[in-house]
């Protein structure tokens, strides 16, 4: 991919706005100031499509879809509200649906068994926590699948880079364990420890979600990049 200099400039403008306002949505959930948050929380995956769509040259259409659904997920999550926040879980069920399609796509497995022994130590971890919380029973059933989901995507990161340690792996390995951290630390606030969660979970969790997706914006890149990639164009 050739980049132009006003290209470039334009690409280090974006991504040095996407971290400006990555700090102030972490600081703005740390002092709980609510008008901040509606407005930098979906400026956030909505900048990150901006800056995927000057820095790559393939723009890639389920990057943009599993994007727009974290931005109707960060929406959502906005208000306190039970409600909101079932519909909120079925919006990132179906962004993390539309990631793992997109990394199987990006990502060539040609061996399931590593995957498969790299997703176990999650699911556990992820599944005791489920047992000792308490769960809404209509969120039940999304949340299973939500483990199983994340427990994946961490064992397709953790066994590529074991598997074959490079620059795409090394963003998704990092991309994984952020996804998998953000995982955690959002169950424990809204189900583990609901009523005596500490306010710092909330800006924990925004900033691990502002690096997370800006990794995994990184690695898509560098999939793209590659000679490997043997992705459509």
């Amino acid at each position: 991919m050739v980049v132009h200099k006003g290209q470039g400039n334009v690409v280090n403008v974006l991504t040095a706005s996407y971290f400006v306002i990555a700090i102030s949505e972490i600081m703005a959930e740390l002092f709980q100031y609510k008008p901040l948050i509606i407005i930098v929380k979906p400026l956030m995956p909505i900048l990150l499509m901006v800056l995927y769509r000057y820095a790559s040259d393939q723009r890639n259409i389920l990057f943009f879809l599993a994007i727009s659904f974290s931005v109707i997920t960060n929406i959502l999550f906005i208000p306190n509200d039970p409600q909101m926040l079932f519909f909120g879980i079925i919006a990132f069920m179906i962004h993390r649906i539309i990631i793992l399609i997109y990394i199987f796509r990006l990502v060539k497995i040609r061996d399931y068994i590593p995957v498969a022994i790299a997703t176990v130590p999650f699911l556990l971890v992820f599944f005791y926590l489920l047992a000792s919380s308490e769960v809404p029973e209509e969120s039940f059933v999304l949340l299973i699948i939500q483990n199983i989901l994340i427990s994946i995507f961490g064992g397709i990161a953790l066994s590529n880079y074991i598997m074959n340690d490079n620059k795409k792996n090394s963003w998704l390995l990092i991309c994984g364990l952020l996804f998998v951290a953000l995982q955690f630390i959002v169950f424990i606030e809204k189900y583990y420890l609901s009523n005596l969660s500490p306010t710092v979970f909330r800006p924990i969790a925004m900033g691990l979600n502002a690096f997370a997706f800006y990794t995994f914006y990184e690695f898509v890149l560098a999939i793209e990049k590659s000679d490997d990639n043997g992705f459509a164009h």
